[in-house]
């Protein structure tokens, strides 16, 4: 179960203490801002952002958690079931969605369309966590199409919070 006090804070790691205090009262999600987490496999960016949002639940705080390989089973299971737009109202009405491993896999054309939806739906609503390998400045090129690309990265970091974590993979240092 991860925790905010086991977060190794240092500036060679990417993250201060006094940055993830910034995380710890909520007010991040009161406020409707974002955290985009990105760095090198392994580096912590999905403990960060469970940590985050364990903390978050015990604050009072919905929070909703999605691999971005889950999501995409989860919304192609929705849309053949017919609860895709009940899925999509549950995401915008949940004040804190975690999206872990944004990159992995490329997107469809629908599949960039419902981000934007969702991240339309959420802006100046709720607060998203999003992980990645890719830098944010990657972000546009891996979305691959410039008029959603536009639209899906101004509502991602206007009101956005960024970590680069760096440092070896923890699983290596696990095994040692």
């Amino acid at each position: 179960m991860p925790h905010l006090e086991q977060i190794n804070c240092s500036g060679q790691r990417g993250i201060t203490k006094e940055q993830l205090a910034i995380f710890c009262d909520g007010t991040f999600i009161d406020k409707n801002e974002n955290l985009l987490i990105s760095g090198a496999t392994g580096c912590g960016k999905s403990y960060l952002a469970c940590a985050i949002g364990r903390q978050a639940c015990m604050l009072g705080y919905r929070t909703i958690y999605f691999s971005m390989n889950r999501f995409i089973e989860a919304l192609s299971s929705a849309r053949l079931d017919g609860s895709y737009i009940k899925l999509l109202n549950q995401i915008a009405k949940t004040p804190l969605l975690i999206f872990d491993d944004f990159g992995l896999q490329p997107l469809t054309h629908d599949m960039r369309i419902t981000l934007l939806q969702i991240l339309e739906d959420r802006y100046a609503n709720g607060s998203t966590i999003l992980t990645s390998q890719l830098p944010v400045n990657k972000f546009y090129e891996y979305i691959n199409d410039p008029t959603l690309a536009d639209a899906i990265c101004d509502r991602l970091t206007a009101n956005a919070h960024k970590i680069t974590l760096t440092g070896e993979s923890l699983r290596k240092r696990k095994k040692d």
